[in-house]
């Protein structure tokens, strides 16, 4: 084990593992929440030949949480851990400065090293939810771009021309609504494809709204005279808000981190129509087990709350275990069906003796601003001690323990 930068490099050469070539196995590696294999055929004889495949999967710390939509490809990671394979978790904190436009018609603030640095220094931690992360090769981008100069990176895009570089879709509909295009943004497939050419790798897995930069890796490899990836691309998670793709740009996200009654509550507030979509992407129930819930729904055997409780549990169970899942559960129950209040409050210290009921939100982070404080009063989502709050302009005398409530699931006691 020796030290990488911002974290311990897990990976340790000596840990030899026995690759597992069972067909029925590599038929589920391939298949199971899985959108597209390129090139399938090519891969399943690799798979059955025994060598150990390297396997990337890349994420550039554009946030600090990694949340339950980065669980599908780490899943799919785990699989491949399970049959032997070397799993590689890139964290690109040199392209992070860029920002990839996969999926964006705007243009990406770029980052500082300095937030970057502050974004990633719990991703492994996360990603050992789900992983076993002592047997992962954790790698930064850095590592080599931070080394190359000029005279790369002009042979880098001397291999390949604009034309190609343009053919991405989102740089398409950009350029129609005259929304700019700059040249970092055109030369992110060429950085993530040349990652591959360092770190060797066999495989790369990744979202659906990567297979634009997936498939660019083969063609940088091939102007490299490399052996050329194959791909698994997976498919999205809609986020909470039922619209979006989960992102913490888009505020729908659910943290792997997150506290279990939170967890809980999070799942049991997304559209009902989510229900099947988070079943089969972030359980382990097979799909005969998901379906047979499905029948019992569409029989009135079962009701769509009934459903939603035991996906919630089942998720807080896969982060945590079974006892903390139920105790999720009860207190779930306790707050909303018996409209209690939760058993454990964070608490805020206040100073002031009293307080507009504006700033006394905003100083609460229970608002991010004195507009959404007095848009939460008008829609009567703000309560003290029970009662419902419903002038803007109120003074609030600050009583010890007082507890402030907004919305169905937020609460502060005051100290």
């Amino acid at each position: 084990m020796r030290i990488g930068k911002q974290q311990l490099f897990y990976y340790n050469e000596s840990m030899r593992t026995k690759v597992d070539t069972d067909p029925k196995k590599i038929e589920k590696l391939l298949t199971d929440k899985t959108e597209e294999v390129i090139d399938k055929n090519h891969l399943k004889k690799r798979l059955r030949t025994g060598k150990k495949l390297r396997v990337k999967f890349g994420i550039d710390p554009t946030s600090s949480d990694l949340h339950l939509g980065h669980s599908i490809p780490l899943r799919k990671l785990k699989q491949f851990q399970e049959l032997g394979h070397q799993v590689v978790f890139l964290i690109g904190d040199f392209t992070a400065q860029i920002g990839d436009p996969s999926a964006r018609l705007d243009k990406r603030r770029i980052l500082t090293e300095k937030e970057i640095k502050k974004n990633m220094q719990d991703y492994v931690q996360q990603a050992a939810k789900i992983l076993d992360i002592k047997k992962v090769e954790i790698r930064y981008n850095s590592e080599w771009y931070k080394k190359k100069g000029a005279a790369f990176l002009m042979d880098l895009t001397s291999r390949f021309t604009y034309a190609r570089l343009i053919e991405r879709n989102e740089f398409k509909q950009r350029i129609k609504r005259d929304i700019d295009v700059s040249m970092l943004e055109l030369i992110y497939p060429l950085l993530q494809g040349y990652d591959s050419i360092e770190l060797k790798n066999d495989v790369e897995i990744g979202g659906t709204d990567q297979k634009f930069n997936l498939v660019f890796a083969r063609k940088v490899q091939k102007k490299y005279n490399h052996p050329q990836q194959d791909i698994i691309t997976l498919p999205l998670l809609v986020g909470v808000d039922g619209v979006k793709k989960m992102s913490k740009s888009y505020g729908n996200y659910i943290k792997l981190i997150e506290a279990p009654s939170k967890m809980f509550g999070k799942i049991m507030s997304i559209p009902d129509l989510l229900i099947w979509h988070y079943f089969k992407l972030l359980t382990e129930l097979s799909s005969k087990e998901i379906e047979g819930i499905k029948q019992n729904v569409y029989k009135t055997i079962l009701n769509l709350k009934e459903a939603k409780l035991k996906l919630a549990k089942e998720i807080v169970k896969f982060y945590h275990n079974e006892k903390i899942a139920q105790k999720a559960e009860k207190e779930f129950n306790r707050v909303f069906k018996e409209k209690k209040i939760p058993s454990e409050i964070p608490s805020v210290r206040i100073a002031e003796k009293s307080l507009n009921i504006l700033d006394l939100l905003k100083k609460t982070k229970l608002a991010s601003s004195k507009a959404e404080a007095k848009r939460l009063i008008l829609q009567k989502g703000v309560r003290i001690d029970n009662q419902v709050q419903e002038n803007w302009r109120k003074i609030i005398k600050i009583k010890k323990r007082a507890i402030i409530q907004v919305g169905k699931r937020r609460f502060i006691r005051i100290v």
